[in-house]
């Protein structure tokens, strides 16, 4: 008990120094305090676990004479729900009617401010992006309270409601939320007193699909702060709606010591009540009420209303029409209905009057797959026959009814459909129908007020697929839905169309924003499941009393869907026969033709969905070969390029697998960083697509493989928008939108176009000139409102050699999402395994000089080396040679050879040539002598001092000596040397 002493006796002298230090007082005598001028409180908990009760006056210093102390409760003590601690008595009390209470805990549910305790912050993301200033102020991007709930931000800033509480046992926390949205991530969580998570498995929420949905989460006793955070990132200029939170609730804490007013617009009529209940419509209430009043009969009001509204003149957006169901005479009848609730008067001046009812019309014929029995109503066929409304008829002799199920009568609604309206103030669903038959169409009806949401709902109960899927076919379609729908709008209405799986997620797969002409839409379905298809529409976001826009509808003319188990028929499709006359449905890969299942053949594939008609075989595209099963073509992850003067192979090997890429980042205007992720499969696994995207925003707290597979996508190219975690602060990654880009491989080609794919070169900057690009050609089997085709990717392949392994992803610079128009996207992805094998022709020789009597070959790549692996480089050559030394003796020794001969033939020639002069000479003299003396007797005979060796010769045929010697001598004709001479008697000179 010391310390308890201690502890009150140091709350005692805090008082006394109040109120002696009091400004204004000293000096002054006080009075005793009366018992409206101070309250009690309770002690902080000594170690034992007690506490005392203190006096406290509302204003310090303001009176004397204060009750003293005395022990408190336990610190454990709490009241009931229902009950409060009256601190005088200490003890639990009921509280009284028109008040309520928690016991241990406390609740926030008016939000018409942000109640007291809460703080309200919105913050920039710490993102380094270069812009600076350009970020802009997230300061207005807080929760926005509405009244009876909270709103969360919907742009890129960060939004956090806090809460801080301390408990003195332990407790929990709940709210009711609604979370429609994944392009928000929204968490909830709780930190101690030093920041630390002390519920980290409940940090992330998860979508809403069906109104409000409770969360609940343990505390810890001590100090809690909870946060109910937000960050927007939208993308596709897409803006996302809000994350709504009401009711919050707390329990734990110490204790409660008054009960709280019911609101207006509840009330609690007992004593000890935990909550307030909602007041009825036409009925209101103010604050602390114990009952409900009721308006006057020319004002109204909606449930749980503070005050009654004037009703207001009727006009022709208060009601609307319908048909009946066919009597026997095969007639309906045109029926005027107030739209509820009614909240207009028809006594008013002006006002408008109901038309009358009543008028009677032929019925409409039933619809196909359905005909008229002996009753009024439509039937439906038996199997084995169709119908197109007018009367069943047999299928013929070889064909088979096709299953399902069209609408496109409306007299009434189908029984496998509901409707209703969802509140857009509240999110309630009423009571009431959110759509009207009307012969032609249904159409949306008044909703009680312009912000509702108009539910209409068509269950499946399973798919009956003429023949099985195949895992590796080229499309999963198990069944199609198409809907033929127009929406009519003088504001932004918005026509949402949802898919549900095993009655779990509505997931919205397509919204129509504005007036629409009468347009089709058709949506593939690839799980055999049963399934839920809705279609809600809301006239505007923004809710206004009365009804301004009834006028605004969407209408649904037809209603298709394909394969349905247990459906009817419209129409027989060709099948083979058996001996028994049934049909059986062909194997895998073979088709329909001239009454008998035939096989496609190699290089094709079968085509085409029973719901379409018949399949049939079609040629696979450039690149691409069928598979065993002839279900689907595929790359074999090989590819040959015939150019001028050879032929390249590449091997993609390497590139099967999911290979993921980030392209960006992107910075939207608050200046949140997130990448657009492609995750690429480029040629898969023979056909088997093997890159996935996921949508972890709402789960990505479990481990790898324990999310919703419904949140994966499975394909050749997909996208999702990815978060990184240092942006968020979060220990992973956010990953949201998954979207596939590509799945189904239309061919492989250097080409820019095909099967109507373009891929302009000018999207990125030239590659190599001696070397294309390969072109990946793909279509995705996602049909969306700009993409009534689908969308198409064109990815190119380029070789660098100098970037191995995955290499880098480009997009178009113009195009930074990667599309430029949101259905074909391009791609330019340069890697080393886009080059083709090695070959002969990528190396040349180069010859080194001879050394040693040795000559080397060696190979090197041509440059720029734009190849991989394949054939290897030529090891070297190596051959014998004679050097340049041998070659260089033998010249030289060969060059004097020549020297001499050629100085030994002058020498020799000009001696002959010296001896032929001395001879002409001599002739010459001795002819000039006989002319001037005697004549003398002609003499052949040698001189003194003559050689014998010059003797003239006279043949037809010389010596290699007398060819040469005649070259400096005149010739005969006959071939003989002449030499003119005079004979000794004077006669006529001979030739000799």
């Amino acid at each position: 008990m010391a310390g308890t002493g201690t502890a009150a006796r140091w709350v005692l002298l805090t008082l006394c120094l109040a109120t002696a230090l009091s400004p204004g007082r000293t000096g002054e005598r006080l009075h005793v305090c009366k018992e409206s001028e101070y309250h009690y409180e309770y002690t902080a908990c000594d170690s034992t676990g007690s506490r005392w009760r203190v006096a406290v006056p509302h204003t310090p210093g303001l009176c004397t004479g204060l009750p003293d102390p005395v022990k408190g409760t336990e610190c454990s003590f709490s009241c009931k729900a229902g009950e409060f601690l009256d601190m005088k008595a200490q003890a639990c009390k009921p509280c009284a009617e028109g008040t309520y209470s928690l016991g241990t805990g406390v609740r926030f549910d008016e939000w018409d401010e942000v109640p007291h305790g809460f703080a309200n912050v919105a913050t920039n993301l710490e993102v380094d992006d270069g812009f600076g200033d350009a970020v802009e102020n997230c300061t207005a991007s807080t929760w926005v309270p509405l009244g009876d709930y909270v709103a969360s931000n919907t742009d890129e800033c960060t939004a956090t409601l806090m809460y801080a509480v301390n408990l003195k046992q332990s407790g929990t926390v709940s709210f009711e939320y609604i979370y429609p949205d994944s392009s928000i991530v929204f968490e909830f969580f709780v930190q101690n007193d030093q920041c630390q998570p002390t519920v980290e498995e409940s940090r992330w929420m998860r979508t809403t699909e069906k109104g409000w949905e409770f969360h609940s989460v343990e505390l810890s006793r001590g100090n809690n702060v909870l946060y109910w955070r937000t960050t927007a990132f939208s993308v596709w200029s897409k803006v996302p709606k809000p994350v709504l939170v009401r009711n919050i609730g707390i329990t734990g804490v110490a204790y409660t010591s008054e009960c709280f007013p019911c609101k207006p617009g509840t009330y609690a009529p007992a004593a000890g009540s935990s909550a307030c209940q909602l007041c009825p419509a036409d009925t209101f209430s103010s604050k602390g009420a114990t009952a409900c009043q009721p308006c006057e009969p020319a004002t109204y009001a909606e449930p749980g209303s503070a005050s009654c509204k004037p009703r207001p003149p009727c006009t022709d957006k208060d009601y609307f029409y319908t048909h009946t169901a066919c009597d026997a005479s095969g007639e309906t009848q045109l029926m005027f209905k107030w739209a509820e609730p009614k909240i207009c008067s028809e006594e008013l001046p002006q006002a408008a009057k109901l038309p009358p009812s009543g008028v009677k019309t032929r019925c409409p014929p039933c619809n196909p797959g359905f005909a008229k029995g002996n009753g009024s109503t439509c039937q439906p066929c038996p199997y084995g026959s169709y119908s197109n409304g007018s009367g069943c008829l047999s299928c013929p002799a070889g064909t088979e009814p096709a299953l399902g199920l069209e609408y496109k009568w409306w007299n009434v609604l189908p029984p496998n459909m509901e409707t209703t309206v969802l509140s857009g103030i509240n999110f309630e669903y009423k009571g009431m129908a959110g759509w009207e038959v009307a012969g032609d169409y249904i159409y949306t009806a008044a909703g009680a007020s312009d912000n509702d949401f108009m539910i209409l709902t068509l269950v499946v109960p399973g798919f009956s697929p003429p023949s099985p899927v195949l895992e590796d076919a080229e499309s999963k379609e198990v069944a199609r839905i198409t809907f033929v729908f127009e929406t009519v709008c003088s504001v932004s209405c918005e026509l949402y169309f949802m898919v549900g799986i095993n009655s779990r997620t509505n997931t919205p797969v397509e919204t129509w924003t504005g007036p629409r002409g009468k347009q089709s839409y058709t949506y593939i379905v690839e799980k055999n499941a049963t399934m839920s298809f809705t279609w809600a529409f809301q006239r505007t976001p923004y809710h206004e009393a009365g009804r301004r826009y009834t006028n605004d509808v969407a209408k649904l003319y037809s209603v298709n869907v394909t394969n349905v188990l247990g459906g009817v028929a419209s129409f027989c499709r060709r099948c083979a026969p058996e001996p028994a006359g049934a049909c059986a449905p062909c194997p895998p890969g073979n088709a329909v033709d001239r009454g008998a299942c035939r096989p496609c053949p190699p290089g094709t594939y079968l085509r085409g969905h029973p719901s379409d008609g018949t399949p049939t075989c079609h040629p696979c595209g450039p690149g691409t070969h069928s598979n065993q099963l002839r279900s689907l073509c595929y790359n074999n992850c090989s590819f040959s390029l015939a150019l001028p003067g050879r032929i390249l192979h590449y091997d993609f090997s390497a590139l099967a697998a999911g290979t993921a890429f980030a392209s960006g980042p992107s910075f939207t205007a608050k200046g949140l960083k997130y990448f657009h992720h492609f995750n690429i499969s480029l040629c898969g696994n023979q056909g088997r697509k093997m890159a996935s995207c996921s949508d972890n925003v709402t789960d990505a707290r479990l481990p790898a493989g324990e999310g919703d597979p419904a949140r994966v996508v499975t394909s050749y190219v997909c996208q999702s928008i990815l978060v990184p975690p240092d942006v968020m602060g979060y220990k992973v990654a956010v990953s949201s939108q998954p979207v596939s880009l590509a799945d189904r491989l239309v061919g492989v080609t250097a080409g820019s176009t095909l099967d109507g794919i373009t891929s302009p070169p000018e999207h990125f900057p030239p590659g190599h000139p001696d070397l294309p690009d390969i072109v990946f050609f793909y279509r995705s089997n996602d049909v969306t409102q700009p993409c009534s085709g689908g969308r198409a990717t064109a990815i190119r392949l380029r070789c660098d050699p100098l970037r191995p392994g995955a290499g880098t992803l480009a997009v178009p610079s113009k195009c930074p999402e990667g599309t430029c128009d949101g259905c074909t996207f391009h791609f330019l992805w340069v890697t080393g395994e886009g080059c083709p094998r090695c070959s002969a022709g990528h190396y040349r020789p180069i010859v080194s000089a001879c050394l040693g009597g040795v000559q080397r070959t060696t190979y090197v790549w041509r440059e720029p080396r734009l190849c991989r692996g394949g054939q290897s480089l030529p090891a070297q050559k190596v051959r014998g040679c004679r050097s340049v030394d041998f070659w260089l003796k033998v010249g030289i020794s060969a060059g004097t050879c020549a020297a001499v001969l050629l100085a030994a033939l002058a020498a020799y020639f000009w001696k002959k040539n010296q001896k032929l002069e001395y001879k002409y000479s001599k002739l010459v003299m001795n002819a000039a002598a006989k002319e001037s003396e005697l004549p003398a007797p002609d003499s052949c005979a040698i001189m003194e001092g003559e050689d014998a060796e010059d003797d003239l010769v006279f043949a037809t045929k010389k010596s290699l000596f007398g060819k040469i010697k005649s070259l400096t001598s005149k010739r005969t004709p006959d071939g003989f040397d002449s030499v003119p001479l005079k004979t000794s008697s004077g006669s006529t000179a001979m030739e000799l």
